[in-house]
C-alpha cells in the first residue's frame, strides 16, 4: 500500500517535475491531482484499517508540502476524493458492497476536468470533494452518475465527515 500510495506519489512528481517546470515556463498551466483525501486526525478514520489511511494521508501529506513547494514555479498541486464510494474494481474486491449505492467514475472524471482547467498560479493546496467541485461550476444534478439511476441513499467514502 505504501509502495503505490505514497511511494508512488512522491517519486512520481520528482520523475515529472522538470516537464512541469517546461510547462509552466512554457505558460501551459501544469498540475499534479493525486485521488487522496482531506486530513482529518480523527480516530474513526483510523481504526480497522490504520495501513490504509496511513498511505492514503501520506499521498495527502504530498499534496500539502509538494503545493506550498511548487507554487512559485506556476506547478499545481491539488487532491480530489469521492463523496461516495465509486464502482471501480477496487470497490468489487470488497464483500459486501453493494455498487447500486456508488456513484460512477465519471464523476472524478469530470471533477478532475474543471480542477485541471484552473489556473495552476491560483488553485494549488486544495482538497476538493467532487460534488462540490461539480457544484461550484453550476452542475447540482448528479442523477448521470447514479450506477442504478434513482438511486438516493448512496454509501459515503471514507474520511469525509
Amino acid at each position: 500500500m505504501f509502495d503505490v500510495n505514497v511511494r508512488g506519489t512522491f517519486l512520481t512528481s520528482q520523475a515529472v517535475l522538470p516537464y512541469l517546470q517546461l510547462s509552466a515556463e512554457q505558460g501551459r498551466n501544469p498540475h499534479i491531482l493525486t485521488l487522496s483525501p482531506p486530513l482529518s486526525m480523527k480516530a474513526k478514520w483510523f481504526k480497522n484499517h490504520v495501513a490504509y489511511t496511513m498511505a492514503k494521508y501520506g499521498m495527502s501529506m504530498c499534496v500539502l508540502g509538494m503545493s506550498e513547494e511548487f507554487r512559485r514555479q506556476g506547478i499545481a498541486v491539488n487532491a480530489l476524493w469521492p463523496r461516495t464510494a465509486i464502482d471501480t474494481a477496487a470497490l468489487a474486491m470488497i464483500p459486501g458492497i453493494d455498487t447500486a449505492t456508488c456513484r460512477t467514475p465519471e464523476i472524478l472524471a469530470d471533477s478532475a476536468y474543471i480542477i485541471l482547467n484552473r489556473s495552476s498560479a491560483d488553485c494549488t493546496g486544495n482538497f476538493f470533494v467532487d460534488d462540490e467541485v461539480l457544484a461550484s461550476e453550476g452542475v447540482t444534478d448528479l442523477e448521470k452518475y447514479s450506477v442504478v439511476p434513482g438511486t438516493k441513499d448512496f454509501l459515503m467514502d471514507f474520511f469525509l465527515d
